[in-house]
């Protein structure tokens, strides 16, 4: 895929660029996912305090956010603004995403399915590049309101599709 696009352009250099220096995206992909689940298990431990009205499980939630802090601390390069959360709440979507759509493959919905992983790798991609400053905070909003053909978030997801390769060692 040629990226035209000069802010696509300028990712995919610093990406490139990268891959002989001290940029590991597969590392940083680890990390993301990471997060994934370390925010779900927040809502986990959440959901079973209440159901329960089981203290423990605010504590063992404690303990989770705490790594999950630290695991954030790692991932995301000088977070300007509400970065920091809109991170978090980028990777906290796309775990939802992929949770819905693995429960619509399970229905047999593989066009639903499809769609939701997706959306979810487009959260993912979005959250990468937002780290490494190829996209701000304000052009969020406009990009998840766009249509899905052709959109810099999904420019996003098919450069990541093509730079983040979890085998390499």
């Amino acid at each position: 895929m040629e990226a035209r696009d000069p802010k696509v352009q300028a990712w995919l250099e610093k990406a490139a660029a990268g891959r002989t220096s001290s940029l590991d995206l597969s590392k940083d992909e680890d990390r993301g996912l990471a997060l994934m689940n370390l925010i779900s298990l927040e809502e986990h431990f959440y959901f079973t305090a209440v159901k329960t009205n089981d203290q423990k499980y605010l504590d063992m939630l404690e303990s989770v956010r705490e790594v999950r802090k630290a695991v954030q601390t790692d991932f995301l390069q000088d977070p300007q603004g509400e970065e920091w959360c809109i991170a978090k709440h980028l990777m906290a979507a796309s775990i939802r995403l992929m949770e819905v759509g693995t429960k619509e493959l399970t229905a047999q919905n593989r066009a639903a399915a499809g769609r939701y992983f997706r959306y979810a790798f487009d959260l993912f991609s979005l959250c990468m590049a937002l780290n490494m400053g190829a996209v701000e905070p304000g052009e969020l909003k406009q990009e998840l309101a766009a249509s899905e053909e052709n959109t810099l978030l999904s420019k996003f997801s098919q450069l990541v599709k093509k730079l983040v390769d979890c085998c390499i060692e």
